[in-house]
C-alpha cells in the first residue's frame, strides 16, 4: 500500500507500538501496563513488537533502550523515543497523541523507510 493509499491521519486510527526485546526483565514487565492501555482504547491499535524477532520490520529504527514507543496515525509518525516505563506516563502520552498535541518527532528515517514500518505496525496491530 503506498503512503497515497493510507487513510488521512483525521481518519486513521492510533497505531502505538511498543518495541521491546523478550530477554529484557523491564520490558517484560511493562508488557502489562501497554495491554492495560490497550483495553481501555479499543478504538486504537496496540502492539507490542519484540525488535529481535520483528528485526526485519523495524530495522530502520536504532533501538537504544527500552521501552521505546512508536505511535503513528495513518503515513504520519507522531512519536518516536523511549518513556519511562510508569503508567501516567504512557497515559500522559497517549492523550497528547490523541489530542494532537505532540511535537513533531526527531528521527532518521526516510519516507522510503518509515512508510513499509508503519504498513507493517498497522498489519501486525
Amino acid at each position: 500500500m503506498s503512503a497515497d493509499a493510507l487513510p488521512s491521519p483525521e481518519n486513521a486510527p492510533l497505531v502505538v507500538a511498543c518495541l521491546c526485546a523478550r530477554w529484557c526483565q523491564l520490558c517484560n514487565s511493562y508488557r502489562a501496563t501497554f495491554e492495560a492501555a490497550a483495553a481501555r482504547r479499543p478504538g486504537r491499535r496496540f502492539v507490542y513488537i519484540d525488535i529481535e524477532d520483528e528485526a526485519d520490520l523495524v530495522h530502520a529504527i536504532d533501538v537504544e533502550n527500552f521501552p521505546t514507543l512508536l505511535i503513528a496515525e495513518g503515513s504520519q509518525l507522531r512519536f518516536l523515543g523511549v518513556i519511562t516505563p510508569q503508567p501516567e506516563t504512557l497515559e500522559r502520552l497517549l492523550r497528547a497523541a490523541e489530542a494532537r498535541n505532540l511535537p513533531p518527532p526527531e528521527h532518521d528515517l526516510d519516507d522510503d523507510e518509515l512508510q513499509p514500518l508503519l504498513e507493517g505496525l498497522r498489519a501486525r496491530a
